[in-house]
């Protein structure tokens, strides 16, 4: 009873917003798009309707999510399959492995395109694993909220619109991974959560959104383009993914935290240092130990933007922070690399 009065009101939040109701020809057949779910605020609910902090995410299921948003079925022939069903800290390397072969899968077949719906803490660290994961041009996009769907003017219904109309559109063929939320289009390589509450919160401070939404339908700023320093990783027989700790740089810090890191078995470490990846000088010392061990440890910036250069100690990893570093060197390991692959690796991010 609890999830269909969450629905209902779902769906009149998806009513109040107006969305637009659009035809294609008769020429022009809808596109064919599949929704994986994850979970997430968007799936959340609460028994307030001012509540948009403490609620339980993933509390409703894909069918709910379609049923609230009718407009879909004007825009694409869409399909859906529950993956998971839970808050997106507690998305695991299962549900990235899950994702990535899946998204793969419908892509090499008959679909247009992917929309994956996720929870916002996490999604850029999704959102980049899939574009390293997915070798297609064809759309993927992965939507969100930051409110759930009980709340007052719930954002989850247009930005869950605005996702399954991209992932059908010609105009977004060939442009890498994205994410939508807040009207906003964003490349997943470089796009971050900046802010933990407003809605305007996804955005890529240096390189910007690759373009919006107008009346429902996405305007494109530029051509189809690739990041800079893009790899392509092959997850069709990897079961699993090795663990690599981040460790914050603060003042007076010693090497307690990164020695248990790698004694609790991380395979890599990501320091998340200061400035332009800065540390305490002993600390200096004891990465590139660890270096000269075949050991790779990533330096990336905890200032939430701008560029870590060449160092002469560990791998800089230049745009790139550290949850998507991680990432990075994760898949890497994963696949085999050593530690001079690894940093050619990163050497491309700078």
């Amino acid at each position: 009873m609890k999830q269909l009065c969450s629905g209902i009101i779902f769906s009149i939040a998806a009513i109040g917003l107006g969305m637009p109701t659009l035809t294609y020809a008769n020429q022009q057949p809808k596109p064919n798009v599949t929704i994986l779910a994850t979970g997430g605020t968007i799936a959340g609910s609460s028994k307030s309707s001012t509540d948009t902090t403490n609620y339980a995410a993933g509390s409703l299921s894909i069918q709910t999510l379609f049923d609230a948003v009718p407009n879909l079925k004007e825009v694409a022939n869409v399909t859906g399959k529950q993956i998971a069903n839970v808050d997106s800290n507690d998305i695991t390397a299962d549900i990235l492995l899950t994702l990535s072969k899946t998204a793969n899968t419908l892509l090499n077949g008959d679909q247009q395109g992917v929309v994956i719906t996720h929870g916002t803490d996490t999604l850029e660290e999704t959102a980049f694993f899939l574009s390293l994961t997915i070798n297609n041009k064809k759309p993927v996009v992965l939507v969100g909220a930051m409110r759930p769907a009980t709340a007052i003017s719930a954002d989850g219904p247009m930005n869950l619109f605005e996702a399954v109309t991209l992932a059908g559109s010609k105009h977004a063929v060939d442009r890498g991974v994205m994410v939508v939320l807040n009207d906003r289009i964003a490349s997943a390589y470089y796009v971050t959560k900046t802010n933990a509450v407003v809605n305007d919160t996804f955005k890529a401070i240096e390189q910007g959104y690759l373009g919006l939404f107008v009346n429902g339908q996405p305007k494109f700023f530029y051509t189809p383009a690739k990041p800079i320093g893009q790899v392509y990783f092959d997850t069709s027989k990897l079961k699993s993914l090795p663990r690599i700790d981040i460790i914050y740089i603060h003042q007076d810090q010693d090497d307690v935290l990164l020695q248990a890191a790698l004694k609790a078995g991380a395979k890599g470490i990501v320091i998340d240092a200061t400035g332009n990846g800065n540390m305490p000088k002993p600390l200096e010392k004891v990465v590139n130990e660890l270096s000269n061990k075949g050991i790779p440890v990533v330096i990336t910036s905890r200032t939430g933007s701008g560029y870590v250069s060449d160092k002469s100690y560990g791998i800089s990893s230049g745009f790139l922070n550290a949850q998507k570093s991680r990432i990075l060197l994760q898949l890497a390991i994963a696949t085999g690399a050593n530690h001079k692959q690894i940093t050619e690796y990163f050497d491309k991010q700078r």
